[in-house]
């Protein structure tokens, strides 16, 4: 209702603004809040303190809008040539590319401002290495194969982070937990450059899903099973019970149930697959945390 009352151009400006920021899809902020609520409540043992749940559910949207803010700027003449995106406002100038620099730096800002206010200094020193890969990701696709690498160690970034300000100390459960979320992240954002595929290799933009051409599903099934495998230690290490691994195995399930959609490599199998990994995370999640609760 609010919305409506402003003038038209204001709400397009809105409506443009929402889109470069990907509010009106939060598939991504999903895919990265579950690994970020596993390190919190695997830090802390049961239930994580509230002020750490608010900072990092804040955190995870405030950084993925800011993700896609300078993806749009570093994508904006690329965009065009990829029928998925050719619209985006950005693209199309309807947004200025100094206006997506500024939204980066203004939720990074805020972001950082929310770890130094409220968490401690490991978390703190931590909090530059994800706004550092946050940056440096969009640009990878010009000069590897491999960019999907670095979305993974960017959207596992707050695994560490999450984990500092709970405990304030890293352990190898940390690094297994972030080891485990970067395969799956080039696992499932393969699933997602394998839509865009034959308009990348037209506009020479590079990805995983080039770079392993027919042997995608099978490179795409191996990481999925690596994930498994490290989660399975993950339990094991933590002594973890029964509910945990039941998410697990729900994880694995849908993993082979993403090899069934994408079994044609259809640009919708593909997209559907990519999509349902945010039920997999879940699957962990709800886990993980009826097990530590009872």
């Amino acid at each position: 209702m609010l919305q409506n009352a402003l003038p038209e151009h204001v709400q397009s400006r809105l409506a443009d603004y929402a889109k470069l920021l990907r509010i009106d899809r939060p598939i991504g902020s999903l895919l990265l809040l579950w690994p970020t609520w596993w390190a919190l409540w695997l830090a802390a043992g049961g239930m994580p303190s509230l002020a750490n749940i608010v900072i990092f559910t804040l955190g995870v949207f405030f950084m993925r809008a800011a993700g896609c803010a300078i993806n749009d700027f570093a994508d904006r003449d690329w965009d065009r040539h990829v029928k998925r995106t050719k619209d985006r406002p950005l693209t199309t100038g309807r947004i200025r590319a100094w206006e997506a620099v500024a939204l980066f730096a203004g939720l990074c800002l805020v972001s950082f401002l929310m770890v130094v206010l409220f968490t401690n200094s490991l978390t703190l020193y931590l909090s530059f290495g994800g706004a550092l890969l946050a940056f440096i990701y969009p640009f990878m696709k010009r000069y590897t194969h491999l960019p999907q690498l670095f979305l993974g160690a960017a959207f596992s970034w707050a695994i560490p982070m999450a984990w500092a300000a709970e405990a304030n100390e890293l352990s190898q459960l940390t690094w297994l937990l972030f080891t485990a979320n970067v395969l799956w992240t080039v696992a499932y954002d393969t699933l997602y450059a394998m839509v865009d595929r034959d308009d990348d290799v037209k506009a020479g933009i590079k990805s995983t899903a080039i770079l392993f051409g027919e042997a995608d599903r099978a490179i795409i099934g191996a990481l999925q099973a690596m994930v498994i495998v490290i989660l399975i230690m993950v339990g094991n290490q933590a002594e973890l019970g029964s509910f945990y691994y039941l998410g697990v195995a729900a994880m694995a399930s849908l993993f082979v149930y993403h090899q069934y959609l994408a079994r044609e490599r259809s640009r919708d199998g593909c997209f559907r697959a990519f999509l349902n990994n945010n039920w997999a995370g879940f699957a962990v999640f709800a886990g993980l945390a009826l097990d530590l609760m009872l």
